[in-house]
């Protein structure tokens, strides 16, 4: 009898391993060197591309964040005042071991504008649900990110009114379920174990990271498609592109 489970518990381990080490890589692209010849983008001094830079949020990261974010896009609606902020992170925190699944984290920010370019609203790709917070008069757009999952939540938001099921809070204990995935993660890339704080510190952002000096590319277009694969590379969770 106990050999049958010592037999059991060793192929329930190769198939998690084998399964783990079949799990995708990220392969990123090296950033364009000439940006400006993708079709759609916009040179460094053309006016949209200066504006999308000034309307680029600050991003406050969770000090124990643990991947880096590799690749920003910005896309400039052509018929709204409007401005998409695509995020590539190198990954998140979950699943990465799972076969097929996408090795990489594209998150994303829109910031809205008036006549005189300042911004006015601001949503924000939260799990599958869209925030919006009106940004009048309220100065420069800043996103606190989601430890390891990388949500996108505007500064300043009630936690309560977050959509149910998706509080911060309930990530945090949701993610004690979820450590053995993260575990398993860490056979196909470097990945955290856990996040071993209380959820004081998990809800602490207080590492700033300026997006404007990290835009790769600025486009103007309504379909960003063909960019996003020279700049993200295959595949990417091609999110939907506008609010």
């Amino acid at each position: 009898m106990m050999r049958s489970r010592i037999k059991i518990q060793s192929v329930l381990f190769l198939g998690s391993f084998l399964m783990g080490a079949c799990g995708p890589r990220a392969h990123i692209p090296p950033r364009p060197p000439q940006p400006e010849n993708l079709p759609g983008t916009l040179g460094a001094t053309d006016p949209l591309a200066r504006l999308a830079r000034s309307l680029a949020p600050v991003l406050f990261l969770q000090r124990d964040e643990y991947f880096p974010l590799e690749r920003v896009v910005a896309i400039v609606h052509p018929a709204r005042k409007l401005i998409a902020y695509h995020l590539l992170w190198r990954d998140d925190v979950h699943g990465s071991w799972i076969p097929f699944t996408v090795p990489t984290d594209e998150e994303l920010v829109w910031v809205g504008y008036d006549s005189t370019n300042a911004p006015t609203d601001l949503w924000a790709f939260w799990h599958g649900s869209i925030l919006h917070t009106p940004w009048k008069d309220r100065g420069g757009v800043a996103i606190d990110v989601q430890w390891g999952k990388h949500g996108s939540l505007p500064r300043g938001v009630v936690e309560s009114d977050l959509p149910s099921i998706k509080k911060l809070n309930d990530f945090y204990a949701l993610h004690y379920l979820g450590i053995w995935d993260m575990w398993l993660g860490k056979l196909t890339r470097p990945g955290p174990g856990c996040f071993c704080h209380g959820y004081g510190r998990y809800r602490e952002f207080v590492e700033p990271l300026l997006l404007a000096d990290r835009i790769d590319v600025v486009a103007r277009t309504e379909d960003p498609k063909a960019i996003l694969l020279s700049v993200f590379g295959r595949p990417y969770s091609r999110k939907r592109a506008w609010p």
